[in-house]
């Protein structure tokens, strides 16, 4: 059993003048209120960078926190450890003879599970023990007609990233808000690749991490293989021999390490019908990696695909297909590109790793795997205000609930109005 300490309760009789002190006095930030009804209090977080305090207020006359305030006075109630699985620590507990207060997990506060041990077998202190609720990543396949284009957002399954890699140099206490890290400071990603159908037949824009990496790196990058690139295409009524044509943005495995699969213990394309459209400078930067980039180009994914014979490279931007064009960016790679959606008037833009999830809409919040940040951020200024103006139906490729949507500004302010 891994336990980390997820926060201490402290037991108070008026939450709103416990505020006074702990976010006036102490310019704390304090969390909206949320009433455990089965505990009968009202609990208000206070992150303190890491581990956070939490206010408890009775409800009830009956509630525990008021039971405790009665018999020992306000002040510092348990301290609540994290588990990833509660029962298994339940038992693990139980089996060395540790008094518990719960053998059997109950409804905690945001969707989590909790269970106490007895004050007397932790040396006085009650301790909680708390499972999280499980990450919120929507996996749906959603399709829009686009015109002449027929637009669906599939996935290859949640997986997870280093927060303070994601977001570069903004400070945890900010991007934390937005994308909750775990116990090893990884943020919770999806992985969509989109599939585009016309008249011309069915592309593919990236295709996911597919199924190579071996047990320490799927361990590492958390990736859930239960809902796969296949399941997605299965559930539109197609394969992966439906595929016509399969466009990367970049050649970084959780965008086309998919491109590959392991068969009869050879590499394959996993597309076998498909041309595999790569640009030509990628592929030369992805070939010939170096310390810093090394670690995301896994030769792997798409060295195979030439010596299939099914890689066709384009030297720079242009139109693939009717309504379906490229557009460099660089800055996360030197040839990191977006692809631009345009039929019957409308423009959609699949962003990549450009603008990843919705908590990166603001012009500095660039990722510090990006090679030429600075890059970056000049070509995300100039983008994101033609986006706004323009309004550009925007696919994010890892944001774990949104796949698409438009962005707005108001007030200074940007946010996503979600489509699918």
């Amino acid at each position: 059993m891994r336990a980390v300490l997820d926060h201490v309760g402290i037991a108070v009789q008026d939450i709103e003048k416990a505020l006074a002190f702990y976010g006036e006095a102490l310019g704390l930030q304090i969390e909206a209120p949320e009433d455990v009804t089965t505990e009968r209090v009202r609990a208000r977080a206070i992150p303190v960078g890491g581990p956070a305090l939490e206010l408890l207020e009775a409800t009830a006359p009956d509630s525990p926190i008021a039971t405790y305030i009665g018999k020992r006075g306000p002040g510092l109630h348990h301290v609540t450890l994290r588990v990833d699985d509660i029962r298994a620590a339940l038992a693990n507990l139980a089996a060395r003879g540790v008094r518990l207060i719960n053998s059997e997990p109950r409804p905690g506060a945001e969707g989590s599970l909790v269970a106490f041990i007895h004050p007397s077998a932790a040396h006085g202190v009650l301790v909680e023990l708390k499972q999280s609720a499980a990450p919120d990543v929507r996996l749906e396949v959603k399709s829009i007609a686009f015109g002449d284009l027929q637009l669906t957002t599939l996935n290859d399954g949640p997986f997870r990233l280093d927060g303070g890699a994601m977001f570069g140099v903004v400070p945890r206490p900010l991007w934390e808000k937005l994308s909750p890290p775990d116990d090893h400071n990884r943020i919770q990603l999806a992985m969509r690749p989109l599939l585009v159908e016309a008249s011309w037949g069915r592309m593919l824009i990236d295709c996911g991490a597919g199924d190579k990496m071996g047990p320490k790196q799927v361990d590492i990058y958390a990736l859930d293989r239960s809902r796969t690139l296949d399941h997605a295409l299965d559930t539109v009524k197609l394969t992966s021999e439906s595929i016509d044509i399969a466009l990367a943005t970049h050649l970084h495995f959780d965008h086309f390490g998919g491109a590959t699969a392991q068969v009869d213990g050879a590499l394959r394309p996993h597309f076998a019908n498909a041309r595999y459209l790569i640009r030509a400078a990628e592929w030369e930067d992805a070939t010939h990696p170096h310390e810093r980039n090394r670690a995301s180009y896994l030769q792997e994914d798409f060295v195979p695909l030439k010596s299939a014979g099914v890689v066709d490279f384009f030297p720079d931007d242009c139109t693939i297909k009717p309504g379906v064009r490229v557009e460099r960016t660089g800055g996360h790679t030197g040839q990191h590109q977006i692809v631009y959606l345009e039929s019957g008037g409308r423009t959609g833009v699949f962003v990549a790793d450009m603008i990843p999830t919705t908590a990166h809409l603001q012009d500095p919040w660039v990722m510090g795997y990006d090679l030429f940040p600075m890059e970056t951020l000049a070509f995300k200024k100039r983008f994101i205000r033609e986006a706004i103006e323009r309004e550009y139906l925007i696919f994010f490729e890892h944001d774990p609930k949104v796949a698409a949507g438009y962005i707005r500004e108001t007030g200074g302010k940007r946010f996503v109005e979600q489509v699918l």
